[in-house]
């Protein structure tokens, strides 16, 4: 038995997407400055707020699914549905808070780079991780899953 059949079987753990993500942004940045905010923002506290909330949304979703009894990692197997908290709202709201998490450096450092990595981090996420994670939700849990698909939206 394989513990692959357990598992959504994800092409990459999101939060290494992300790590990725960040980074190839502040290293084009450095290479070529893309600046794309007026000088008059203050950049610097509009970012840093709005990472904040992304930082809360994602902490929010990670302690009502532990508390829930489920497991966080993409590499363990899901117990259940949850439906509690953010997940009344969006069914990811872990990789919502990531786009957002991603934006606000985007704004908090005045680089485009940033905002031009969310494409190939958005497309990774939804095909390679979502699309995945959906497939093992549905044999998982069948109408349970399907019932819960078709009430809350997969993003906002």
């Amino acid at each position: 038995m394989s513990d692959r059949a357990d598992t959504a079987n994800v092409i990459i753990r999101p939060p290494i997407a992300w790590a990725l993500a960040v980074l190839a942004g502040f290293a084009l940045q450095w290479a070529v400055s893309l600046p794309f905010l007026p000088a008059s923002l203050p950049a610097g506290w509009v970012g840093g707020i709005v990472f904040v909330l992304a930082l809360a949304l994602v902490a929010w979703a990670i302690a009502t699914i532990t508390k829930a009894g489920s497991n966080v990692p993409t590499s363990m197997p899901t117990t259940t549905i949850v439906q509690e908290g953010p997940y009344r709202f969006t069914r990811n709201p872990i990789y919502l808070g990531m786009f957002f998490g991603l934006v606000a450096l985007a704004i908090a450092f005045d680089s485009l780079w940033l905002i031009g990595t969310l494409v190939p981090f958005a497309l990774v996420i939804r095909y390679g991780v979502v699309a995945r994670e959906e497939t093992y939700l549905e044999r998982t849990f069948g109408d349970a899953y399907r019932h819960y698909r078709a009430r809350v939206r997969r993003w906002l």
